[in-house]
């Protein structure tokens, strides 16, 4: 609703009357949003279009960066259709585009994208990618979605696709619309070698997929061969000092290549059956290794990481109530498996069953690298796990990252909300460990505490483990101090772009007024409220004008063209900010 008034006065500027109108926009308003979304949607099918795709593509070409994972972009385009057009009708091909779509669409992982270019050319965005070959299973199901059979009106239509495909990043710079062109010139190639399949633009990862199945037969071979190895990172309690249990990881012990992690070899079986007979390697050895250890008077919990294959095999709960009755000495809590949250949302209802049979047997559940995917509440209601592991990609930055703290702070009210335990991955410093004691999470793991481990370093390692004083029984904030750790966050991120600037690395911060910038909004208000009696708040109001006058003196500098003396000035800048974090933890 829209309200206008007209107020009327006297010769005095009395008030004599207030005359309004009120005029309804509902209309308006939908029709604002039906604009909205034939801008950013294909009408027919309901996917984004090119101008969505557009943005969805430069947001995951940056996320790609931050993360420093892979990105492909695959160019779709249909084998056939034009028969059918020409054959049936448009309207009958129009139908048939949709059925396609909507089949390859649900094809995709969480977070990737499906956008259509027009007629029948698609493009796909599929994000975090370990490597080139990571993208092979989507594309076979991408394939093999655009080739099944679609019934209309009693008719059989039948279409197929090829896809070219390339990747993000590369050694050189690139934009999206050279991304496009490659991935455009790979589709080609694919027809040309024959349709119904997908071509890599690069040579080189080209002959790497070739190579696929020559990998899974050395993969294979090093199972039987037992060359693969479990090491084990420690999960610790850093208020008390207690360790609370281990991850296994597995390692492969290559003879030529020395010891490799598991984005090495992992990422090629995701989805072939050798994926579960690696998972129930991991398994059996881990079981082996806790009934080792409790042989030696040490009681420690151990968490595997199960993949949603392993996980969703018909007789995957059978087959860990054998092993576990094979370790009748280990009772069965001291085993943890751990499921990817993306993983567990392929199938909400098979996935939570399974816990469900889980846990009757005694084994808990975690659900690993908690944030990343895209699960709503009821999803977090119905998985039955005990503990909730935030991803180690929030954890590294929160320090610089206001957004990935926020993230977090938030990750740790669900937590509480539904009652389950959080760990934190990627404590790889003793300020990390203080912003998590900070917001309440006791139990973390990291290269911070330890570095994953054989199994024989662990007993010296327990024994010896001694938590840095800073953390030993480091009181939890109160909830009302909680923005002035986002504050200071921000504020240090302020910073780091302000020297990007000066460097020649970033544009020009938004923000230099010391009254204006988040942290001296909270300065300003909560705050003073809650600490303004304080006598180190002074230091810090003063620490922190300090900064931004030291700043501003930097960027006027560069603006009057003296840049190196200005960066002169850097070492400076960073040192009042040190002391402005010194004064604030005084607080």
């Amino acid at each position: 609703m829209k309200q206008q008034c007209e107020n009327r006065f006297d010769d005095a500027g009395r008030p004599l009357s207030s005359v309004g109108t009120v005029q309804d926009i509902t209309a308006q308003h939908e029709h604002e949003q039906q604009l909205q979304y034939i801008a950013h949607y294909d009408t027919l099918t309901g996917l984004p279009n090119r101008v969505l795709l557009a943005d969805r593509l430069h947001q995951a070409m940056a996320q790609s960066a931050r993360r420093q994972s892979n990105l492909a972009i695959a160019y779709i385009d249909l084998d056939g259709f034009k028969t059918v057009n020409d054959t049936h009708g448009h309207e009958v091909g129009d139908r048939l585009l949709c059925v396609v779509s909507e089949r390859m669409r649900n094809t995709l992982r969480d977070g990737d994208s499906l956008a259509r270019l027009g007629g029948d050319e698609f493009i796909a965005v599929l994000l975090d990618l370990p490597d080139a070959e990571g993208c092979v299973p989507t594309l076979n199901r991408l394939l093999d979605a655009a080739s099944r059979e679609v019934l209309d009106g009693g008719r059989a239509l039948r279409v197929s696709a090829s896809v070219g495909v390339t990747f993000y990043p590369q050694p050189g710079d690139i934009d999206a619309d050279q991304l496009l062109r490659q991935a455009d010139q790979a589709m080609y190639q694919a027809k040309l070698a024959g349709k119904n399949r997908y071509h890599f633009f690069d040579l080189v990862q080209d002959q790497a997929v070739r190579s696929y199945h020559e990998e899974l037969v050395r993969i294979r071979q090093a199972l039987n061969e037992r060359e693969f190895v479990l090491h084990y990172q420690p999960k610790v309690n850093m208020r008390t000092g207690d360790v609370v249990g281990m991850e296994a990881l597995i390692r492969w012990q290559h003879p030529e290549r020395g010891l490799l992690p598991p984005a090495a070899f992992l990422p090629l079986i995701e989805n072939h059956r050798l994926a579960v007979a690696v998972g129930d390697w991991v398994i059996d050895t881990a079981l082996a290794q806790i009934a080792a250890w409790r042989q030696n008077d040490l009681v420690l919990p151990v968490s595997v990481n199960v993949g949603a294959r392993q996980l969703q095999q018909p007789d995957f709960v059978e087959g860990l109530q054998n092993r576990l009755a094979a370790y009748s000495d280990v009772p069965s809590g001291q085993l943890e498996l751990e499921v990817l949250e993306t993983s567990a949302l392929q199938d909400i209802g098979l996935v939570s069953k399974i816990m469900e049979d889980c846990l009757v047997l005694g084994v808990p559940f975690a659900l690993d690298d908690f944030g990343t995917g895209y699960s709503s509440l009821t999803y977090l209601k119905r998985l039955p796990a005990r503990t909730l592991k935030i991803d180690q990609s929030f954890v590294r930055d929160m320090l610089e990252d206001p957004e990935d703290l926020a993230i977090l702070e938030g990750v740790l009210g669900l937590a509480a909300a539904f009652r389950r335990q959080p760990i934190a991955e990627g404590v790889e410093s003793i300020a990390h460990g203080e912003m998590l004691l900070d917001l309440g999470c006791d139990l973390a793991q990291g290269y911070g505490i330890a570095r994953p481990m054989p199994a024989e370093e662990v007993p010296a390692w327990v024994a010896s483990w001694q938590p840095g004083s800073r953390w030993m029984h480091r009181a939890p904030r109160q909830h009302a101090d909680l923005p002035m750790l986002c504050a200071a966050v921000e504020h240090r991120a302020w910073i780091k772009a302000v020297v990007a600037y000066l460097q020649g690395q970033g544009a020009a911060p938004s923000v230099r007024d010391s009254h204006a910038c988040r942290f001296g909004a909270w300065l300003d208000g909560e705050g003073r409220a809650n600490h303004g009696t304080q006598a180190a708040f002074l230091d810090v109001e003063q620490a922190h004008l300090a900064v931004h006058d030291h700043a501003q003196a930097l960027l006027e500098l560069h603006a009057q063209g003296e840049t190196a003396e200005a960066l002169k000035g850097v070492a400076g800048l960073e040192l009042l900010r040190d002391r402005l974090l010194v004064q604030l933890a005084r607080l």
